[in-house]
C-alpha cells in the first residue's frame, strides 16, 4: 500500500474500463461538502433545469471519463430511516446520473449476509483500489491507494453482490 495518492482525476483518467465506488457510511462531513449540505438544510435545492448550479468539476470529470467508454458505477448502503446527510445525498444524486454515473442503494439490513470491505472504496479497471479513510464523525482521514490483487478481488466481488441486490436511483425511495 502506498501514502502517496494521486489526485482523483490522474487515477480515472489513467482508468479504460471501470470504476466502480463503494460507500458504506451514513454521515459524511468532509470539507468540500459541508457548505452544500448546510445549504440543503436551509432548503436550497439543485434546480435539474440549471446545470450551471451543479457540482464542478465532478460532473465534467464523470462526462468526459464515460465519454471514453469507462462504466462508472456508485453504490451505497444505507441505514433506514435514512440519516439527514443520505436524504442530502439523494436529493443531489440526480447530478451524479446525468453526468453519466449509474447509481443504486442499498438498506443495510438487506447487506448483513455479504462480506464487505472495512472501508469505503473507489475500484479502478478491477485492479487500483483507493480506499477512502474516514474519522469517527465523518471527516476525511485521507485516502490510501492499493494495488493488492486480493483486496482488489475482495471488492470487486463485494461492490457486485451489493449491485446485484441494490435498487437503483431512480426506484429508491428515502425511508
Amino acid at each position: 500500500m502506498s501514502s502517496n495518492v494521486p489526485p482523483f482525476a490522474e487515477l480515472i483518467a489513467a482508468c479504460t474500463q471501470s470504476a466502480v465506488h463503494l460507500e458504506m457510511r451514513d454521515v459524511y462531513s468532509v470539507e468540500g461538502e459541508r457548505d452544500r449540505f448546510e445549504d440543503w438544510r436551509r432548503g436550497v435545492r439543485l434546480d435539474p433545469a440549471d446545470e450551471a448550479t451543479w457540482w464542478r468539476p465532478w460532473v465534467d470529470l464523470i462526462r468526459e471519463t464515460v465519454a471514453r467508454g469507462v462504466v462508472v458505477r456508485r453504490a451505497r448502503i444505507v441505514s433506514e430511516p435514512v440519516s439527514e446527510y443520505i436524504r442530502f445525498e439523494h436529493s443531489g444524486t440526480f447530478t451524479n446520473v446525468a453526468a453519466g454515473e449509474d447509481v443504486r442503494w442499498l438498506p443495510r439490513r438487506r447487506a448483513s449476509d455479504l462480506a464487505l470491505p472495512g472501508n469505503d472504496f473507489w475500484l479502478f479497471d478491477g485492479r487500483l483500489i483507493r480506499w477512502n479513510h474516514f474519522t469517527g464523525d465523518g471527516a476525511s482521514a485521507g485516502p490510501e491507494l492499493s494495488d493488492d490483487p486480493a483486496a482488489a478481488k475482495l471488492c470487486e466481488s463485494a461492490f457486485e453482490a451489493v449491485w446485484e441486490r441494490a435498487i437503483p436511483h431512480d426506484e429508491y425511495e428515502i425511508h
